[in-house]
């Protein structure tokens, strides 16, 4: 068992175990909307920005031939972005659970160009405007937001766990 801690916290591979979770994690919010249907608000877009960032970062790391110390510092960069991924799903959540207010602006994604007036119209009666303060589903009780909280704790305390970890041999 210490074995296998071990090997997982192995800096190359901890990136890949970090980018794994990450593409799981985008990969869920991208399903919901385009598979299942929930549409997501505009904090909901701004929490995938530091997934977008991480996972060509994470790409880099593990894929390229680079020195112990530049991924050690790289797990240390994917342990902050994700500290404030945690921090951008704890706000939408407490905009969705009434503890403070969100942006006064928060509506979901634009519909698409109408074709002509009676289109214009009909989009009129049929456009549900996502509002940020609530959440689209719950699974657990937690909202996606809640969920991304926790995802990208998990993500952070381990790449900073990896960062920190004493290289073998060393």
């Amino acid at each position: 068992m210490i074995a296998l801690a071990a090997r997982m916290t192995e800096r190359r591979t901890a990136i890949i175990l970090v980018l794994l979770v990450a593409v799981a994690a985008i990969g869920a919010a991208l399903f919901s909307q385009h598979v299942l249907g929930l549409l997501p608000c505009k904090l909901c877009f701004i929490q995938r920005w530091p997934y977008y960032v991480a996972l060509p970062l994470a790409i880099g790391l593990a894929a390229l031939p680079l020195s112990d110390r530049v991924r050690q510092a790289g797990l240390a960069l994917l342990a902050l972005i994700f500290v404030v991924s945690a921090g951008l799903g704890a706000y939408h959540a407490g905009v969705e659970w009434g503890f403070w207010p969100g942006p006064n602006d928060c509506g979901g994604a634009p519909a698409p160009a109408a074709g002509g007036m009676s289109e214009f119209l009909k989009q009129l009666e049929t456009t549900r405007v996502v509002s940020c303060t609530e959440a689209a589903a719950r699974f657990l009780g937690l909202s996606m937001a809640g969920w991304n909280v926790a995802v990208s704790l998990a993500i952070a305390g381990f790449a900073a766990f990896a960062s920190l970890r004493r290289a073998e041999g060393g």
